[in-house]
């Protein structure tokens, strides 16, 4: 089993920044990747960047540029550096963790959600 334990949202302005921590406890394996994802009101959840293990990071072409993805991986959290942030960048932030055995995703877990607000 493990959790996800999300922190770090909040409100802030159209330019500002935030960053989000997600931290993984439990039985881990040694290959996985951590991402986020985010969910605005009436519309599908949607990937916003992941990190593997390996230190290989992808994004969504909206976070291009203005959010950047980072992961301890000594203790197990994945961060969300997120600048010049825009009121379309509304949502609920969820942190997921994906676990390989293999070229298999063997589990998937999701952290509970945080919220952030950009006020215009």
């Amino acid at each position: 089993q493990v959790q996800l334990v999300n922190s770090g949202g909040g409100l802030v302005q159209a330019g500002g920044s935030l960053r989000l921590s997600c931290a993984a406890s439990g039985t881990i394996f040694s290959r996985n990747t951590m991402g986020w994802y985010r969910q605005a009101p009436g519309k599908q959840r949607e990937l916003v960047a992941t990190i593997t293990s390996a230190g290989s990071t992808d994004y969504a072409d909206f976070a291009q540029g203005r959010f950047i993805i980072s992961r301890d991986n000594a203790k197990n959290t994945v961060y969300l550096q997120m600048n010049s942030l825009k009121p379309e960048d509304t949502a609920v932030y969820y942190c997921r963790i994906d676990m390989f055995r293999g070229v298999s995703i063997a589990m998937t877990y999701w952290g509970q959600g945080t919220q952030v607000t950009v006020s215009s």
